[in-house]
């Protein structure tokens, strides 16, 4: 146990050294397995690890939807979503903040990225809410905070990324967010009504549509609704695995995009370029967490900590309860998707144990990111923002994410208390 102890240990002190943290866990990894087993043994496991990780057929999923995801934002259908939304619910207080809201959720079940949703909801939207009079907090706030939604509602990149690690199915995984993913929508929307009912001036109503023009609008996301249904409808009807799903949405978003005349041969370099290097930052987060984890699991710790948390007496749910509170404090200092990267070789064991669902408890993990990526004062969602929006200020930024914090908590704890809402429909694929 003070083996692993000592290892968590040396990863805080090197990444307050400003080492990456993806570094700091391979290093600690193959030297906490070279003073324990040795160092041939050390220097084999790390080699069999980027073997067996770049050649994994599974983890070919994660380029995949990460190229859909670029091709379609340079199709430029967010701004098709958003003006959507907005012809039907533009007309009410705080219509902007809704339209943006529910643009997120459409472009996140075709981007899988959180921060690609942020990043591309701000040019979207922001604009137009700018235009309308909104205020920057609420503004950034409501972009922050939607573009969360981009990693819960399917295809999650977090989500493939869960299932690899810890062997659980995909395609039950992908469907446990379908409906945390739109409650999660439908209370941040709550939120801006309660907002705006305090203070109007903060998001005022726009213009009124006619059902011809909401009609047209609808007819303008024609490619984004295809692009679902050919990627989950076919994974959910059994027609193709999760990587073959992939592949289908990355083909169909590339002649999408073809189709729209978005692509030149230098937009086509930036995609692939841009996709090349996501995908390499998340192998090698991919690579170094698990060395560590192999690391962890040489040791006694995770034995010895289930042996505690089981002692300490605690219901089940409350022991569950107990790490997404950790899982939250965490999220406010550390980078989310290392952290649990980090933690899963340590909690997912327990929680088993406990006779958890391992896709409910993929789903709280997903909550908990969503959380820690707009928490100041570390959280992705919120330096995204402010990289693009620089007259902003940050300090605006984190006025106007703290209510949707709290949405976010609020739905943690619905879903932890209720995981129904997640299970119902992984079910129906038994």
């Amino acid at each position: 146990m003070t083996e692993a102890l000592l290892g968590f240990l040396a990863i805080f002190v090197l990444a307050l050294l400003r080492m990456p943290l993806a570094f700091s866990m391979g290093l600690v990894g193959i030297v906490g397995i070279g003073l324990t087993r040795g160092w041939m043994p050390a220097m084999a496991s790390a080699a069999q690890v980027v073997h067996e990780t770049g050649f994994a057929y599974t983890l070919s999923v994660i380029p995949l939807f990460i190229l859909m995801g670029n091709f379609v934002a340079r199709a430029g259908l967010a701004h098709e979503l958003f003006h959507a939304a907005y012809t039907f619910i533009g007309h009410r207080q705080g219509g902007l903040a809704h339209a943006t809201i529910a643009a997120c959720a459409g472009f996140g079940a075709i981007c899988g990225s959180s921060i690609a949703t942020a990043a591309t909801m701000s040019k979207v939207a922001y604009p137009s809410m700018k235009k309308m009079g909104y205020s920057d907090a609420m503004s950034t706030g409501v972009i922050a905070a939607g573009g969360t939604l981009g990693i819960m509602i399917p295809p999650s990149t977090i989500l493939v990324i869960y299932g690899i690690i810890t062997e659980t199915h995909i395609g039950k995984l992908f469907a446990a967010g379908v409906l945390p993913g739109i409650l999660t929508a439908l209370l941040m929307m709550l939120a801006v009504m309660l907002m705006t009912w305090h203070n109007p001036k903060h998001a005022p109503a726009g213009e009124k549509f006619s059902w011809a023009e909401r009609l047209k609008a609808v007819r303008g996301i024609w490619g984004v609704l295809l692009l679902v249904v050919l990627v989950l409808g076919g994974i959910y009807g059994g027609f193709f695995t999760a990587t073959e799903g992939a592949g289908m949405g990355a083909m169909g978003a590339f002649l999408f995009a073809l189709a729209r005349k978005a692509l030149s041969w230098e937009v086509l370099l930036q995609v692939l370029i841009e996709s090349a290097r996501t995908t390499a930052m998340l192998f090698t987060l991919l690579i170094a967490a698990t060395i560590f984890a192999n690391f962890v699991n040489y040791t006694s710790l995770p034995f010895e900590l289930k042996d505690w948390i089981t002692g300490l007496g605690l219901s089940p749910i409350m022991v569950v309860a107990a790490m997404m509170l950790i899982y939250v404090l965490l999220g406010t200092v550390m980078e989310e998707l290392t952290m649990v990267l980090l933690t899963i070789p340590l909690f997912f064991p327990i929680v088993v144990q406990l006779g958890f669902d391992p896709v409910w408890f993929g789903v709280l993990i997903v909550m908990v990111i969503q959380i820690g990526l707009i928490s100041p004062p570390v959280g992705m969602n919120l330096f995204v923002l402010n990289t693009l929006l620089p007259h902003v200020g940050l300090s605006n930024i984190f006025k106007g994410v703290w209510p949707m914090v709290l949405v976010l908590i609020i739905t943690l704890g619905i879903l932890l208390a209720f995981p129904v809402i997640s299970l119902w429909l992984p079910s129906m694929m038994d």
